[in-house]
C-alpha cells in the first residue's frame, strides 16, 4: 500500500468526500491541514488549482480534484465502490458531477447576504434536490442497498443540509422522502461521521457568525 497524505482544509466538503472514501476502503492515511486564507508556498507549488483536496502519494506523486482522487483510491483497493455495469458506472460518475453543483449552491445559500439572494439560491437548490429525488430507485443509497462512490459525493451535501435544517429551519428535504431516507442512512454511517473534524459544526456556525450571512441575522 502506498503512503497516503491528504492535504486538507478543515471545513472543505470536497476533502470530506475523499476522507469518506479512505475510511470506507480502510486505507491508512495522514492528514495535513492548511488555511485557505494563508496558503503555504509548498502547497501552491504542488496544487495547480490552489485548492484542496490534494493527495500526496509516497511523498512525491500528486493528485488533485476529489473525484479523481476517489477513483484512484478505489482502483488501488478492490473491490470497487463503483457498479460493475458500464452504463451504471458512467451514470454514477455523471451524478457525482451533479453533486458538485449542489455543494456550490448550498454554499451560496448559506453565505447569501440579502433576502433576494437567499431566496434565489434556495429556489435553485430545491430544484436541484427535486431532480436528484427523481433519480432514486429506493433502498438505502443512490444505487439501492450497496454503498458506492456516488454516495461519498453526496454525504457532504447532506451534512450541510442537515446542519442548516437544524439551526435555521430551512426544511430543504421536507417534501423529498427519498432524499430524506438517503440522507439519514448516510449520516448514520461510521465513515461519514468520521469524515469531519470533531468541532465541525461549531466551526461552520462560527464562520457564518463572522460573515454577513443573512441566515445568521434572521436566526
Amino acid at each position: 500500500m502506498p503512503k497516503i497524505e491528504l492535504i486538507s482544509f478543515k471545513l472543505c466538503p470536497y476533502v470530506q468526500r475523499s476522507v469518506i472514501t479512505l475510511l470506507e476502503k480502510n486505507i491508512p492515511f495522514d492528514v495535513t491541514y492548511i488555511e485557505l486564507d494563508n496558503k503555504p508556498d509548498w502547497f501552491l507549488e504542488i496544487s495547480p488549482l490552489g485548492k484542496v483536496p490534494v493527495l500526496r502519494i509516497n511523498d512525491d506523486d500528486i493528485l488533485f480534484e476529489s473525484a479523481v482522487i476517489n477513483e484512484y483510491l478505489d482502483e488501488i483497493t478492490p473491490p470497487s465502490l463503483h457498479p460493475e455495469d458500464p452504463f451504471a458506472k458512467a451514470r454514477n460518475r455523471a451524478w457525482i458531477e451533479f453533486g458538485s453543483s449542489l455543494l456550490m449552491t448550498s454554499h451560496r445559500l448559506r453565505t447569501a447576504e440579502d433576502e433576494e439572494s437567499l431566496e434565489k439560491e434556495r429556489s435553485l437548490l430545491l430544484t436541484q434536490l427535486n431532480q436528484l429525488e427523481a433519480q432514486l430507485k429506493g433502498g438505502k443509497f443512490f444505487n439501492g442497498e450497496r454503498f458506492s462512490l456516488v454516495d461519498t459525493a453526496y454525504a457532504p451535501v447532506f451534512c450541510l443540509i442537515d446542519l442548516l435544517d437544524r439551526h435555521f429551519n430551512t426544511g430543504l428535504l421536507e417534501h423529498l422522502p427519498g432524499l430524506k431516507n438517503w440522507s439519514n442512512n448516510l449520516l448514520q454511517r461510521p465513515s461519514v461521521k468520521g469524515s469531519v473534524v470533531e468541532d465541525y459544526e461549531e466551526r461552520v456556525l462560527q464562520r457564518l457568525q463572522d460573515s454577513s450571512a443573512i441566515l445568521i441575522r434572521q436566526s
